[in-house]
């Protein structure tokens, strides 16, 4: 069971003294074992999960945007950066890291060159100086391609009904979304998955405790899932080829936000005596923005199983942390085209419009 604590503190996240704004707080105790404490349900969140999130405005020095992350006892860390949230607008941005944690009733975050006030939805920012900037605003950002739907030829993998049939092994969880540990039933070679995940708040783990999982294409390559929002995005973070290449850009969303993959993958290709002549090649679009772009993968990748002629099923990688799926369709490339369907790709835009609203 979770104890809440009822408490009344100011929060404020800065680089120096400013105002404080008062804050009625729901906080969660400790539990015994950090690392492994995930909530699922937001009706379980504190209050510091409704400060962390995206926060993003035009000021005096551009546009901004803002990524603060919770971290566990009214400890937060927090990323700004010049030009806008990654995705939007320039690919290039100017990364500012601030971090700090409540004292004496207020929190305090420190950079050298940016102060932050929080409120309610809002961010005031202002230089270290103490010249304001501007206000930045709270926002939700939602994939373009949050939702899709299949295409006629698509197979129909999970769509939320419980049907399970395309799977060797698999579960639901308590809402009735596919669970980790999945594994499909039939091998793929070239193909076009969409999938949806959401990873669990974990505001004590770090790291690749917090919100791991991982798409394993043939069970040989995967693309890994992980809580990685506020990270600057390396090759064992979330959209990263898993030790083996990193993703253009860091795509991830807070922890309980329903997120997309779009993986374009065509399978490695071998002679009659076994060795390969071609690498498989790979796109990947995380949360609708391509952070690979025709990869060409130059082996397994971490403890995927060996390189081979022979195709091998999907799995969805059990690392312990309740990662849940939804809305997963796979086009095989083969079936299209012998049936009319595409057989490529359709062209990839770098950087897709979302959809946004304001909390």
């Amino acid at each position: 069971m979770i104890r809440l604590l009822t408490a009344r503190f100011f929060l404020t996240l800065f680089c120096g003294t400013i105002g404080a704004t008062e804050f009625t707080s729901r906080l969660l105790a400790a539990p015994g074992n950090p690392g492994k404490y995930a909530i699922t349900d937001i009706e379980l969140v504190d209050d510091d999960f409704h400060v962390q999130g995206e926060y993003a405005g035009n000021t005096r020095i551009g546009y901004v945007g803002l990524q603060v992350v919770a971290q566990g006892d009214g400890k937060f860390v927090a990323v700004l950066y010049r030009g806008g949230l990654p995705g939007n607008g320039p690919s290039a941005k100017e990364r500012s890291e601030l971090q700090g944690s409540r004292d004496a009733g207020q929190i305090f975050l420190e950079c050298d060159s940016y102060h932050v006030e929080m409120r309610p939805k809002l961010a005031v920012l202002s230089s270290a100086a103490g010249e304001s900037l501007g206000r930045l605003t709270r926002v939700v950002r939602q994939s373009a391609t949050i939702g899709a739907r299949p295409p006629r030829y698509a197979d129909v993998l999970f769509d939320g009904s419980g049907d399970l049939q395309h799977f060797e092994t698999a579960k639901l969880n308590d809402e009735g979304l596919l669970d980790v540990g999945a594994l499909l039933k039939n091998p793929v070679r070239d193909f076009h998955m969409h999938l949806e995940f959401r990873t669990p708040y974990m505001p004590y783990a770090r790291g690749q405790s917090r919100g791991n999982s991982g798409i394993y294409i043939q069970r040989r390559y995967e693309v890994q899932v992980l809580d990685s929002f506020g990270l600057k995005g390396a090759a064992n973070e979330c959209g990263g080829l898993y030790r083996q290449k990193s993703p253009d850009i860091n795509m991830c969303f807070p922890p309980l936000a329903w997120q997309t993959y779009d993986i374009y993958f065509v399978a490695a290709r071998f002679d009659d005596e076994g060795k390969k002549i071609l690498d498989g090649v790979i796109t990947v679009l995380h949360n609708g923005v391509a952070v690979h772009e025709r990869y060409a993968l130059k082996n397994k990748t971490g403890a995927g199983r060996p390189e081979g002629p022979a195709a091998l099923p999907i799995q969805f990688q059990n690392h312990g942390n309740p990662v849940a799926f939804r809305n997963i369709w796979l086009v095989n490339y083969d079936a299209a085209s012998r049936t009319g369907g595409l057989t490529k790709p359709t062209k990839i835009r770098r950087r897709s419009i979302f959809r946004r609203r304001r909390t």
